[in-house]
Parts: structure tokens; C-alpha cells; sequence
């Protein structure tokens, strides 16, 4: 049995999610969504202007000429949430740490799903895969997503995405939508991500405070690192530490970007003290104007 505080918040954001998804959200998913569900049937000769992450390598290695695979569409998608559970999640400077932002976008995402009769699971991950709820349909399920991330007690601290992307690597056998929701302060996942991006439609929700980009002068603080309790103390209002802790961000921030477009993967900033609908609309406005 759930806590009484927790079947609450399931219930408050079953009725802010519906609201949303009737209202606004559950066209944009559909235009964009619905479609691209597909399967293998076959390969062809790649011709000027197809997607190369469509080229099947294996093929094309036997054959010495580019191959890309062909799909058929299929009736209904597979969405899979792959949240990350680690502990720099708990961490907000707002009314709501970057977990419960999280909780409320797969929300969000479920129950558009839902009502286009698509399949949704989910995986949490922390230093390793912790959790694996396999898709299914129905409006039950997508609650039973929701109250899985909202009363989820993660068993480890530390982040290793690459673990997660490597598991999903080997269990999914059929194309997928994946939302990866994290603050993807990870290391050494380019290898899977790309990997993944090949077979999967995969997009990154980046979730951030902007304590985590800016940090105000406040003269010697102390720092705990969330997932490894190390402790460190700094002169938050030193010139150099302000400097070097912009450069550090700056460059994360830059990485991230440089992964993405150069994988050819969709990637969604969230602001974690600010509303995440319009940002989601503005994707998904964005991507279906691709698609046209």
C-alpha cells in the first residue's frame, strides 16, 4: 500500500497531466508520434537524401555499397521512460527537485501515449539498471509508471548511464520511442547512446537548476557531492572559482550539444524552476514541422 501523501501526488498529477493532455498536449504527441512506429522488412541501395542512421552497416560491409534498412509502419508505438534515479536528482532550488520534474513529465508523456493506444515502460537507472517495467497498454499501466517514480527509493547513490544504455541495447528487440529524463551529469555513454540511436527514436529530456549553471557569491561554502558524499569547501565569491565553475558548465553544456547533433538525436531542456509545457510544445511543434 502507497503512503497517503504519495497517492495524493499520483492523483494531483493524474489531474494536471489530464488536463494538459486534453487541452493542449495529446495533438502535438499524435502529430508527431503516430507514424513513426516501424519494423524491419528489408533493405534497399541507399540513395542521396536518405537517413543515414537507417544504413545497415553489416550489409553494407558484405556488399562494399551502402544499404539502408526499410520499415513498415506500424499500428501502435512502444515509449519507453528511462529515468535516472540517482541522487544529484534529488537537488532543487525551486518549489520541486529535478525528480519530481521528472515524475511529472513521464506523467505527462504516459498518458498522451495512453490515449493513442501506445505502449509505455520503464527503467529506472542509478550506477546500474535498479528497475525494468516491460511496455504495456492501458491507462492502469501508465498510473502504475507514475506512482513507480514518485515512491521509488533508489538502492545506489552514483550514475552510470552507459550501463542503462547498454541494457536497453540487448532488451529491446523491437523499435522503440525512448525518452531519456536526466540531468546527464555522466560520463563515457557516447559509445551506447549512439549505439541505441541507430535502432531507437531517442530523445534526451535535460533537466537542470540553475544553481547547477550559476552559483552566487556567497563567500566559503560547503559542498556535498550528492552521490559520493564527498565534501569540499570553496570560496564561492573568489574571482577564480567563479570563473573556472562558468568555464566547467560552459563546456559540459557544449559537450552535450556537440553528442547530439552529431548523433542526430532530439534533445529538450528543462529548466526545473520554470514550467516544462512550454518547452515540450516547442519540441514537439518543432519536430513535427520536420516530418511535414
Amino acid at each position: 500500500m502507497l503512503p497517503k501523501e504519495t497517492r495524493s501526488k499520483v492523483k494531483l498529477i493524474e489531474i494536471r497531466t489530464n488536463r494538459l493532455v486534453n487541452d493542449l498536449f495529446g495533438g502535438e504527441y499524435e502529430s508527431v508520434f503516430k507514424g513513426q512506429g516501424i519494423e524491419f522488412a528489408d533493405v534497399r541501395e541507399y540513395v542521396p537524401g536518405d537517413d543515414i542512421r537507417t544504413i545497415d552497416w553489416n550489409v553494407t560491409a558484405r556488399s562494399q555499397h551502402p544499404f539502408v534498412k526499410k520499415y513498415v509502419e506500424e499500428r501502435e508505438l512502444t515509449v519507453l521512460f528511462v529515468v535516472d534515479a540517482s541522487y544529484s536528482n534529488f537537488f532543487g532550488s525551486g518549489k520541486k527537485m529535478k525528480a519530481e520534474v521528472a515524475a511529472e513529465i513521464t506523467a505527462l508523456l504516459a498518458f498522451s501515449a495512453v490515449i493513442n493506444n501506445d505502449k509505455v515502460g520503464l527503467v529506472f537507472f542509478t550506477d546500474r539498471v535498479e528497475k525494468y517495467i516491460p511496455v504495456k497498454k492501458g491507462k492502469r499501466h501508465a498510473l502504475r509508471v507514475v506512482r513507480e517514480i514518485l515512491a521509488y527509493e533508489p538502492q545506489h547513490k552514483k550514475t552510470d548511464m552507459a550501463a542503462a544504455l547498454k541494457y536497453l541495447n540487448n532488451v529491446l528487440s523491437r523499435r522503440a520511442v525512448i525518452f531519456i529524463i536526466s540531468d546527464f551529469l555522466a560520463s563515457d555513454y557516447e559509445k551506447p547512446l549512439k549505439i541505441l540511436g541507430k535502432e531507437h527514436d531517442v530523445i534526451g529530456i535535460y533537466l537542470f537548476d540553475p544553481r547547477e549553471r550559476a552559483i552566487p557569491k556567497m563567500g566559503y561554502v560547503v559542498f556535498e557531492d550528492a552521490e559520493t558524499g564527498e565534501e569540499v569547501m570553496v570560496n564561492t565569491s573568489h574571482s577564480k572559482f567563479q570563473e573556472t565553475f562558468r568555464k566547467k558548465t560552459t563546456e559540459e553544456l557544449h559537450h552535450m550539444d556537440r553528442l547530439f547533433k552529431k548523433m542526430g538525436l532530439d534533445k529538450i531542456e528543462i529548466d526545473t524552476t520554470q514550467s516544462y509545457v512550454d518547452p515540450l510544445i516547442k519540441f514537439f511543434r518543432a519536430r513535427e514541422k520536420r516530418f511535414r
